[in-house]
């Protein structure tokens, strides 16, 4: 991509500046205390998406006809209508969503479970906790709970991976929803979920629930359609649509020539101009094989119209850039990104007493970028940089990649210095929260992500016919 691509990419991009900041505090501040490695997962993801780009947001699709469907409604999907969930609340009027009345106290904190479904790729679950929550760590009016799914630990859960949560205020407490992607590649129709409450807003205890979920066999339309784009070196085929009651699903497989890239459907529109969206993903199978990297997806969307004849689907690839390193055995070098025209020129490296300066300037970027690009670029650079102890790089987990424990720092504090040279300054805080113990220059590695500089490119879109009567 050479310069003027570059910066008419960057330029077309409508960011909403405060929205995004604010959207990225939001995030960083919902999960609460719920676990580590994930808040800091979460936190990473956040700042790669807002970067140059803006963000997605794939929160769940509002049925137009909400307004009807409410009218009707039962009283459990009262509990729907106040999450603004138009899925649970068209279960609820199909009488599809389990009641639960399941209640444990510990440590003084009451959790009721009221509700579960399981719809398409989606599992939710309501509840209720009581106000004596209000007796942890957290502000007033913010509930985080560390909870774990069938008898799995920490982060590794795979029911975590795309795991929502919503909390409203009401009379006495707290009502709530946690939305899962189902995590496993085929489905059981009836089935019991495991759950384990380790804490809530730091009160200790174990609340276990066992809550069952049931789905009615999903209908499956087999489409097995390929297309390749020779200029990406990518190709998509679209293998399946599965309908269940309220919601679809839709399964894809992708294959790319460069590891990590992520190619992701944006909308389809049918026959008849309505239009698809599509949410969280479910991984079923990644592989690399003699053509390049295999990753087959399942990803919830809106209910397939049964009266169709063919999608248009309208996708899009982020490119991945391997993180670049440098010892910081000197105090100056160049750094380069491995697949584009882009480059860190650091000047100078100097430690002072518990603080790490780092002067440098950014290379290959569009050239007159707008007030508001640069001061995006300014918030990102503050999760860009990474400081590892060189001994511990092989200890980053690729499926979670975060510095270990004691032996990294992921954050700095940004300065603009000039904005016409693209000029900048980072300070590291060697003494936070984040920290490398016993520090030295000469053992730290730098890493440095071109990744968030490169904006997502949409691909032509490409229609299929949907197969009439397959099931």
């Amino acid at each position: 991509m050479d310069n003027k691509e570059l910066k008419e990419a960057i330029e077309q991009i409508a960011v909403p500046k405060e929205k995004v900041f604010s959207a990225i505090s939001k995030g960083i501040n919902k999960e609460g205390n719920r676990g580590r490695a994930k808040k800091k997962k979460v936190l990473a993801g956040v700042a790669t998406a807002a970067a140059l780009l803006g963000i997605t947001v794939a929160s769940g699709f509002v049925n137009p006809t909400m307004n009807r469907v409410l009218a009707n409604t039962p009283l459990i999907g009262g509990i729907f209508q106040e999450f603004n969930d138009s899925t649970g609340v068209e279960l609820a009027n199909q009488d599809a969503v389990t009641e639960l009345n399941q209640s444990i106290t510990k440590n003084g904190v009451t959790v009721k479970l009221t509700s579960a479904y399981f719809d398409g790729n989606v599992v939710s679950i309501t509840g209720f906790v009581d106000e004596d929550v209000e007796k942890g760590h957290n502000e007033k009016g913010e509930v985080s709970f560390d909870v774990n799914f069938e008898h799995n630990k920490g982060d590794h859960d795979p029911w975590l991976n795309g795991k929502s949560n919503d909390i409203k205020k009401v009379e006495n407490g707290y009502n709530f929803q946690w939305k899962m992607v189902y995590p496993y590649k085929s489905f059981k129709e009836n089935s019991t979920l495991p759950i384990t409450i380790h804490n809530i807003n730091g009160i200790k205890g174990e609340w276990n629930f066992d809550i069952p979920i049931q789905q009615e066999k999903n209908r499956t339309f087999a489409i097995n359609q390929e297309q390749g784009y020779p200029d990406d070196e990518v190709k998509i085929r679209i293998k399946e649509i599965l309908t269940a009651k309220a919601s679809s699903s839709l399964v894809y497989e992708t294959v790319e020539k460069y590891k990590g890239d992520d190619i992701i459907i944006l909308k389809a529109v049918d026959d008849k101009g309505n239009v698809y969206r599509f949410g969280n993903q479910t991984v079923l199978e990644d592989s690399e094989q003699e053509d390049g990297y295999h990753s087959t997806v399942r990803t919830e969307m809106t209910k397939l119209n049964s009266t169709i004849t063919s999608l248009t689907f309208y996708p899009q690839i982020n490119v991945a850039d391997p993180k670049v390193q440098q010892l910081l055995n000197i105090k100056s070098f160049t750094l380069k990104s491995t697949r584009f025209n882009l480059g860190l020129q650091v000047n100078d490296v100097t430690q002072k007493g518990e603080k790490l300066v780092i002067d440098y300037q950014l290379t290959g970027l569009p050239k007159n970028l707008s007030k508001g690009k640069l001061e995006i670029i300014n918030h990102n650079l503050k999760y860009l940089f990474w400081l590892v102890d060189k001994e511990y790089l092989t200890k980053i987990d690729p499926e979670n990649p975060w510095p270990p424990k004691n032996h990294g720092i992921p954050f700095n504090k940004v300065k603009m210095i000039d904005k016409a040279t693209a000029h900048f300054q980072s300070t590291f805080d060697l003494n936070g929260e984040e920290r490398i113990e016993n520090f030295k220059l000469e053992n730290a590695m730098l890493l440095f992500d071109f990744s968030s500089f490169v904006p997502a490119k949409e691909l032509k879109p490409f229609t299929v016919v949907l197969p009439v009567g397959n099931e």
